[in-house]
């Protein structure tokens, strides 16, 4: 097995192979506690980045830190593990805390350490960042997490309302310290580390080492190693790496369609969230694809049946997000589909390392909707590779690919014999039907045998119209991440959606031990709504989708969108995927449905 740089230890815990040489120190010479050791090495694990090698060592040993290191170099685990030996998981109470700029960070960050501590019982990291209700926040502390990681403002709040107490910490880390500064968190980031106790083990990481930056480290630190590692940023030679301009609700009928022509043994599709894993995953298994879905949700003897069956050719599509995903090494992948474009390019460069493997080639895909084209820019300029632009296939291609596939099985098909019964039935049909076309009678049935049973008034007409006005029109009309129509389309979704009544979206399912009636009293509750307004609902594992004809005004959505329903907010929203029977969402082992 190559030792790898571990990829899940990268700051946005992204599955990532780079290949390194096993000169230097591994995991298990850096002196880790042997819980943490165990934890690495059921992660697959060998070899620690430069970043790790250096400051692990360093924080054991309680020296303060300063490192200069940039997103990709592995710096979650270089004081995330170390974090977690200075914890005493027996005792309840903050011990450690990390202070990160943007709540995205803070959820990769606790995530990251969540993962770390899996042979640590008792130990438990909550994230608290603004933007999120307060009281399960202050409920997860004072059921007392050891370890608490969150933006400097909501950290703040907590310390003021006397629902956070850092009188015990002994271990602060500050992650990306410079964006915190430039973002004005330096009054916040005091005030947190004034409310520490003074023998308490610092470590400061930064992209770049500013005036500023200086100044805290001089003030908060003690006689701190400085540690100076470079970003890693190249790519995997092997994979031939391509894109192509998707808008937003349409990349699951592209997904399908480039699945259906690809020539790979099998494929890993990478999404950001967790709802999205299980969406796209439903989806392809709808449309009759050999997938399956994993993320932080799925459990770990899960997660190695499905890859078990991604390696042994029982299973041809994995749709993954980057937690999930790490210490993933299966031969058989020969595509990588970025259905989301990563927010790092380091991640990307994670990603495609999934592929490529063992002397093969690979292929990398990336769906950029218009307005995501400047990210693709940053990738190729950390990567010094420019991707190449590629078509999404059309419905002839697909046909022409599949029909070449079922040509090709004839020839060992007609050595087997027994085809007595079709010769008769075909000279029986060419004799009831004088005149027919022997070569258009073979079509025809050639057409069935794929699956094409002629032009519908959609047939994917939607589908490569959008994709042509993404060609000719980029970056108009387009969220990053979300519903690219145009406003006025938007806001007529609302009212109606073609193909059914409005279909909205909550973000809550199964798994909060959602029940319909449960939604139609929130709906009727807070909304305004009478039982005669909500139509059928279909509850999934992370989400649940609900028909309302009449639509919701901006007011309503807003208010619906805080209520809390099995102790989750709704968040509810036009919901932009596919509609019944052209590739929605469907859960694989099917939906709770209600109707009121």
């Amino acid at each position: 097995m190559s030792a790898l740089v571990p990829p899940a230890l990268l700051p946005d815990d992204s599955a990532a192979d780079v290949v390194t040489p096993v000169d230097g120190p591994t995991f298990a010479t850096l002196g880790l506690p042997a819980p943490l050791e165990r934890a690495v090495a059921d992660l697959g694990f060998v070899t620690p980045s430069a970043i790790q090698s250096q400051a692990v060592p360093a924080l054991l040993a309680g020296r303060d830190i300063v490192g200069v290191a940039q997103t990709g170099t592995g710096k979650t685990a270089a004081f995330g593990l170390p974090l977690l030996a200075a914890v005493d998981a027996g005792t309840a109470g903050v011990q450690a805390i990390v202070l990160t700029p943007t709540r995205e960070l803070a959820m990769q960050v606790a995530d990251a350490i969540t993962s770390f501590a899996t042979h640590l019982p008792g130990l438990a990291v909550v994230a608290v960042y603004g933007g999120s209700p307060f009281l399960p926040q202050q409920r997860a502390i004072a059921r007392g997490a050891q370890v608490v990681v969150g933006t400097p403002g909501r950290v703040l709040d907590h310390l003021d309302r006397g629902t956070l107490v850092l009188d015990q910490v002994r271990y602060l880390v500050l992650d990306e310290a410079d964006e915190m500064l430039r973002m004005g968190f330096a009054e916040d980031v005091d005030r947190v580390l004034a409310s520490t106790p003074d023998r308490r083990q610092v470590a400061l990481f930064s992209a770049t080492m500013p005036a500023p930056i200086r100044r805290v480290a001089e003030q908060h630190l003690h006689q701190p190693v400085e540690i100076t590692v470079a970003r890693q940023s190249s790519t995997v030679t092997t994979v031939r790496q391509t894109y192509a301009v998707v808008p937003y609700r349409h990349k699951i009928g592209a997904l399908g369609r480039v699945l259906a022509v690809t020539d790979a043994d099998a494929t890993i599709v990478f999404v950001r969230t967790r709802g999205a894993a299980e969406e796209v995953g439903s989806a392809l298994v709808e449309r009759g694809i050999s997938a399956a879905h994993i993320s932080g949700d799925v459990a770990q003897s899960d997660r190695e049946k499905i890859v078990d069956r991604l390696r042994s050719g029982a299973l041809d599509v994995l749709v993954a997000t980057d937690v999930a995903a790490r210490g993933l090494d299966v031969e058989r992948i020969g595509l990588v589909v970025n259905f989301d474009v990563p927010r790092e390019a380091e991640t990307y460069v994670h990603r495609i390392g999934r592929t490529g493997r063992a002397g093969r080639e690979g292929v990398a895909l990336s769906f950029v909707t218009p307005a995501e084209q400047s990210r693709l820019r940053t990738i190729e300029r950390t990567t010094r590779v420019t991707l190449e632009q590629v078509p999404i296939p059309t419905p002839a291609e697909v046909s022409a690919h599949r029909v070449a596939l079922l040509l090709g099985r004839t020839p060992a098909r007609a050595e087997l014999g027994r085809l007595d019964v079709y010769r008769e039935a075909v000279a029986a049909h060419l004799a009831a039907h004088p005149g027919t076309d022997p070569i258009e009678l073979l079509a025809a049935v050639t057409a069935l045998a794929v699956g094409d049973e002629g032009p519908t008034p959609r047939d994917g007409d939607d589908l490569d119209d959008a994709l042509e006005r993404a060609r000719l029109t980029p970056g108009r009309h387009e969220r990053v991440g979300g519903d690219d129509r145009p406003p006025r389309e938007r806001r007529r979704a609302e009212t109606h959606i073609a193909g059914g009544p409005p279909r909205w979206r909550v973000a809550v399912g199964h798994r909060d031990g959602l029940q319909p009636g449960a939604l139609v009293g929130a709906l009727t509750g807070e909304g305004g709504l009478t039982g005669k307004d909500v139509g059928k609902i279909d509850i999934f594992g992370s989400f649940a989708l609900v028909d309302i004809p009449g639509g919701l005004s901006a007011d309503v959505v807003d208010r619906l969108s805080r209520t809390r329903v099995a102790g989750r907010p709704l968040r509810i929203r036009v919901d932009t995927g596919p509609r019944p029977g052209h590739g929605a969402s469907r859960p694989s082992h099917g939906p709770q449905r209600g109707r009121h």
